[in-house]
C-alpha cells in the first residue's frame, strides 16, 4: 500500500476486526497495537504491534515510528484516553484529552455532571485496599441501596448493588479485581421510571449530535445489571426522549466533543429526569455499529475510522422511524466447552445476522460481565409486539450448549 496513509488502531479483538476491515476498505493503511499475542485483528492489520494499549508512551513510539496520520480505540473505554493523548501529542484529529479522561474515570465524570449542574447520583471515591472500617466511613453519607464498581471499567465488569452496608466488603473485593487504577466509586442507585436503561450510540460532527442510536438496553433476568442486548423503538414518550437528547447534546458542548461515536447509558429517573451515567468515548460494544449501520444504511464503522483520519464520512444525520431491530448477545450460565446453538422457528426467521466470537469447541466462561459474551445474534421484526414478545422471552427462543 505504497503512498497509504496509515491509521492506528487500539485493539484487535473479533468486535474490533470491522474497524480494521473498514480502514482497509477506505484505503488506509492499517496498524494495530494489542497486548494479547492470539488477538484476531493482527491477522487482518498490515502490521501489528505486540503493545498493550493503555501504556500510552509505548504507543506514541509505535505511532511515530509507523508515521500515523490518525489513532482511533474503536469500541474500547481503556484504550480511548491513549488514543487522545497520542493524537493530541501528534497534532492529529482528536477530542480534548482532558475531556476524554473525565468521560473514562467515572469518579471524574460524577464531579464534572455536579460541578456543570447535570442530574448525577451522590458518589464518594473509594481507594482499593480501603479497611472496612474507611470504606463503612466514606459510604455512610449515601442513601442505600448503593452501587460500587470500579471507576475505570465498563461491561457491568465488578458491579454489585448494596442495600445494606452488609456486604461492602465483599462488594469492594469484587470490584478491585477489575480496576487498573485502584479507585472504586460507591454511588446512590437511582431508581428508573421507564422498563429499560437508554442505551446504545450516538454520532458527533462538528460537536453536534447528527446521530440518534438511541435503545433499550435490555438487561438479563438472573443479573438486571447484566446488559444481554438492545433493541428499538425505544420505550419513550417524544417529550421525554427530547429531555434525553437536550441533555446529551448539552454535555457533549460543554465537553467540546468535536466528532465520533459515543456509547451511551442513560437512566430517566422521577419527574422525567435524564441522569447520564455513562458517556463513553468510543463506539459501543456488542456491535452496536453495526447494527445502527443495518438499521441506518450509514455505515458508522466507517464513520468512525473516518473521522479519525480526518475526513469527512459525509452526512450522518439519522434517528430511528418505525423500524423494529434487537440484539442478543450469546453468553453462559455455566463454564464449560461451547457446543453451539439452538433458535426457535419464531427466532430463525427474525435472525438475519449471526455473528460468534469463537468457534464449536472453544472453552466459555459463565457470564458475569460484558467480557463474557461470545457472540451477537441480530434480528429483524415486522412490529414491535412481536420483537417484545420474543424478546422479553428470549430463553425460550435462544438456548446455547454448553457442557
Amino acid at each position: 500500500m505504497e503512498n497509504a496513509r496509515t491509521l492506528l488502531l487500539l485493539g484487535g479483538s473479533g468486535q474490533q476486526v470491522v474497524a480494521i476491515e473498514a480502514a482497509k476498505r477506505c484505503g488506509y493503511r492499517t496498524v494495530v497495537c494489542d497486548y494479547l499475542p492470539d488477538n484476531p485483528g493482527q491477522h487482518h492489520a498490515d502490521a501489528f504491534y505486540l503493545v498493550s494499549t493503555t501504556d500510552r508512551d509505548a504507543v506514541l513510539e509505535v505511532a511515530r515510528a509507523e508515521g500515523v496520520m490518525g489513532v482511533v480505540a474503536y469500541s474500547s473505554d481503556p484504550a480511548a484516553p491513549t488514543a487522545a493523548y497520542v493524537a493530541e501529542s501528534l497534532g492529529l484529529p482528536t477530542n480534548p484529552l482532558s475531556s476524554v479522561e473525565i468521560l473514562s474515570i467515572k469518579t471524574l465524570f460524577r464531579s464534572y455532571l455536579r460541578k456543570e449542574g447535570f442530574a448525577c447520583p451522590q458518589a464518594v471515591g473509594v481507594p482499593v485496599g480501603a479497611s472496612a472500617e474507611q470504606a463503612s466511613a466514606l459510604v455512610r453519607d449515601l442513601r442505600f441501596p448503593i452501587v460500587v464498581k470500579p471507576s475505570d471499567s465498563s461491561g457491568s465488569k465488578g458491579v454489585t448493588v448494596l442495600d445494606s452496608i452488609d456486604g461492602l466488603e465483599a462488594a469492594l473485593k469484587k470490584a478491585s479485581a477489575f480496576s487498573r487504577n485502584r479507585q472504586l466509586i460507591a454511588e446512590e442507585y437511582i431508581e428508573m421510571t421507564t422498563a429499560h436503561v437508554i442505551g446504545g450510540d450516538v454520532f458527533v460532527k462538528d460537536g453536534r449530535i447528527c446521530f440518534w442510536g438511541l435503545s433499550n438496553c435490555r438487561r438479563a433476568l438472573s443479573n438486571p445489571l447484566l446488559p444481554i442486548g438492545e433493541s428499538i423503538p425505544i420505550d419513550l414518550s417524544d417529550r421525554v426522549l427530547g429531555r434525553v437528547k437536550a441533555t446529551l447534546q448539552d454535555l457533549v458542548t460543554s465537553l467540546g466533543l468535536r466528532f465520533g461515536e459515543l456509547n451511551v447509558e442513560v437512566i430517566v429517573s422521577r419527574e422525567d429526569v435524564p441522569y447520564v451515567l455513562e458517556l463513553g468515548a468510543r463506539a459501543g460494544g456488542g456491535m452496536i455499529p453495526v447494527q445502527f449501520s443495518d438499521i441506518s444504511g450509514i455505515d458508522l464503522v466507517r464513520a468512525n475510522v473516518m473521522c479519525a483520519m480526518g475526513d469527512d464520512p459525509g452526512p450522518l444525520d439519522w434517528q430511528a422511524d418505525n423500524q423494529c431491530y434487537a440484539t442478543y448477545f450469546l453468553i453462559s450460565d455455566t463454564s464449560g466447552i461451547y457446543r453451539g446453538l439452538w433458535l426457535s422457528p419464531v427466532a430463525e426467521a427474525a435472525c438475519y445476522r449471526k455473528v460468534p466470537f469463537v468457534e464449536e469447541g472453544a472453552h466459555v466462561e459463565r457470564c458475569e460481565h460484558a467480557g463474557h459474551v461470545f457472540g451477537v445474534l441480530f434480528f429483524r421484526f415486522d412490529d414491535a409486539a412481536e420483537m417484545n414478545l420474543m424478546m422479553d422471552n428470549i430463553d425460550d427462543h435462544v438456548k446455547v450448549f454448553v457442557e
